[in-house]
């Protein structure tokens, strides 16, 4: 483990998650991974109790290239990125071949079900076990105790959970001990592997531009989060490694 600018990313890669995953599901284990970018990272440095929500989480993997250069110059010697969309693909593979059941949650209606439709093609021995596009407002007790409840008896032991961020942690980490399954919290990836949304082309993802790409595609959305958080994330980046850990 290390931290940037005060919060904590883990040390990892594909096959370490995968071990860990896989580990947690054979002990009946309820935990949550969170995939940091720097939208996530800046959002806890904004929000004292949503920096608890990610260094409390069972895994923060490095999502983001400026988070894996980050950890490079920390001296995190070979350090990857591991990449929500990617690692649900991982994910998926494995759950496919070891049957585990899995399930997803987040996402609108079409979208939910156009996901489900791709990856049956795609991983056909894979066991859907719960799927639900939940409603697009604050929950109420009983409606989530029912939510649980249908996700528990579902018998799913790996669940993707869609619903962005800062929603989708905040919600893992609420349901840790409720929801008998191993979350990941891997934000576009439904609408990514649904065809819904472009990636960025594999270029600009190493360059660390894929939020060009995607202000490109969704300027109105993310203006915003992109003004307001990159410019910020420079200097306290570089404070960060200067040793100024006051800011």
């Amino acid at each position: 483990m290390t931290t940037i600018v005060g919060i904590r990313v883990d040390a990892t890669s594909y096959s370490n998650v995968m071990d860990s995953v896989l580990e947690w599901v054979a002990a009946l284990e309820s935990r949550y991974v969170c995939v940091g970018n720097v939208h996530m990272i800046m959002e806890a440095k904004d929000s004292p109790i949503f920096k608890d929500i990610l260094n409390n989480a069972d895994l923060v993997t490095p999502d983001g290239m400026p988070l894996v250069w980050m950890m490079r110059l920390k001296k995190v010697k070979g350090q990857e990125r591991v990449y929500g969309p990617t690692l649900m693909l991982h994910v998926l593979e494995s759950a496919a071949r070891e049957n585990i059941p899995i399930g997803f949650y987040g996402a609108l209606p079409d979208t939910l079900d156009r996901l489900i439709e791709i990856v049956k093609s795609r991983y056909v021995d894979l066991n859907i076990a719960f799927s639900m596009s939940p409603p697009y407002r604050e929950l109420s007790t009983q409606e989530d105790d029912e939510i649980v409840m249908k996700m528990n008896q579902s018998g799913v032991r790996i669940l993707f959970v869609g619903l962005g961020c800062p929603k989708q942690e905040q919600w893992m980490a609420a349901h840790r001990g409720r929801v008998n399954a191993v979350m990941l919290g891997v934000g576009a990836a439904f609408d990514f592997h649904a065809g819904i949304k472009s990636q960025a082309p594999l270029l600009l993802q190493s360059l660390g531009l894929e939020w060009m790409f995607r202000l490109a595609t969704e300027p109105r959305r993310l203006w915003k989060r992109y003004l307001h958080h990159n410019p910020r994330f420079v200097v306290l980046a570089i404070a960060d490694l200067l040793g100024f850990t006051g800011l």
